[in-house]
């Protein structure tokens, strides 16, 4: 069964770079950010998890951690982190899992519809294990974004998303498109215009049913 929005996380305990790990555990009172991909040692793999590597202080920022599941082993991973710190010039300064049974990657449903993944796998045989999950303190999913084996992932569009589920996290407003940290938010239209104005402010109504206000 696939993983919904509001689906609480599936935990699990596996092995990574960082030692044993439970995702919940690990998780603690912030946010995660769970990403996989298809196989250590390939070309838009170490383009990604440089990618990464380079915004990991910015996760910090946003009290997000920020985990790899891979389909081969810790072991690998190891080797495979030097190409990817010198690849990127940042530090590999994030855990990246051992899931060469396939529990985490068919826990969260991630694998291509068809699959055949015989013992010598390659890439291809898990091709679009590409997945990302967003996961809130409360250990429930907030975003997923899947990808083929050919497009790279935007981790830039990632903690923009991250941004915007943590602005309007539990709070009365929405983002609009292509949104960025700084921009006006959306009133929800929970609030009338006097309880909106109350809380946010002068509000810049649209429509009746779209009304911006200064992001709080």
């Amino acid at each position: 069964m696939s993983i919904r929005i509001d689906d609480i996380a599936p935990d699990f305990t596996v092995d990574s770079t960082a030692g044993e790990l439970s995702l919940h555990d690990w998780i603690g009172e912030g946010y995660a950010i769970l990403f996989s991909h298809p196989k250590d040692f390939t070309p838009v793999c170490t383009t990604e998890f440089g990618a990464v590597s380079q915004l990991v202080p910015e996760f910090k920022k946003r009290n997000t951690k920020v985990m790899g599941v891979s389909v081969d082993s810790v072991e690998e991973h190891v080797k495979w982190k030097n190409d990817i710190e010198a690849f990127s010039g940042a530090p590999a300064d994030f855990p990246i899992i051992d899931d060469t049974s396939l529990k985490v990657s068919k826990l969260y449903d991630m694998l291509p519809a068809g699959a055949y993944l015989p013992d010598d796998r390659t890439p291809a045989n898990s091709a679009t294990v590409r997945t990302v999950f967003i996961i809130g303190p409360d250990k429930k999913v907030r975003l997923t974004m899947s990808y083929p084996m050919s497009v790279g992932r935007n981790f830039a569009e990632i903690l923009r998303a991250l941004d915007a589920i943590q602005i309007t996290d539990g709070a009365p407003i929405a983002t609009p498109a292509d949104w960025v940290p700084g921009q006006d938010v959306i009133v929800a239209l929970g609030l009338n215009d006097d309880q909106a104005k109350e809380k946010f402010g002068e509000i810049d109504i649209k429509l009746p049913y779209l009304r911006y206000a200064k992001a709080p």
